[in-house]
């Protein structure tokens, strides 16, 4: 019996959710892929089998190449929640850690980033505050995801 090959990623809301046959639960860093064996949920192995490499985000889809698709979930992980006393503290913590290009997910009021304690030290002397939990950390893809670009910082 061939091995299953997802060959396509249709992002979360872009394919029929209920034509899912199986999950994949994965950590952040093993979510930007373009060709590896992989375990469902289920237990059952497959290949993705992508073009290029993509990034995958909780409730995309990956097409399998003989119909169905296989849902991919954000396993937890340790991360760190940041919150400030005001929005306009929690934008400037926003934009230090933009400027150091971390990845960051966008909650209502608070910020998730993987966990990191020299990080989490440079934001509680910004003024914020930590929580250390173990949850899904899905990032923002970013305005450039795809697309080269550059820029210096002495500029």
């Amino acid at each position: 019996m061939q091995m299953r090959r997802a060959i396509t990623v249709h992002t979360r809301g872009h394919w029929p959710d209920e034509a899912a046959i199986d999950s994949v639960t994965l950590p952040f860093l093993d979510r930007h892929r373009r060709r590896i064996r992989l375990v469902a949920d289920s237990g059952t192995p497959f290949l993705l089998d992508l073009a290029r490499a993509q990034r995958l985000a909780e409730g995309d889809g990956l097409e399998l190449d003989n119909g169905g698709y296989i849902r991919v979930r954000s396993a937890a992980e340790p991360v760190i929640e940041i919150a400030a006393d005001a929005p306009s503290d929690l934008l400037r913590i926003a934009w230090h850690l933009g400027n150091r290009h971390l990845p960051l997910q966008a909650l209502e009021g608070r910020l998730r980033i993987r966990a990191d304690h020299v990080i989490a030290a440079m934001v509680e002397g910004l003024g914020g505050h930590i929580t250390r939990i173990e949850a899904p950390f899905d990032p923002e893809i970013g305005a450039y995801a795809g697309a080269a670009h550059g820029h210096d910082h002495d500029g």
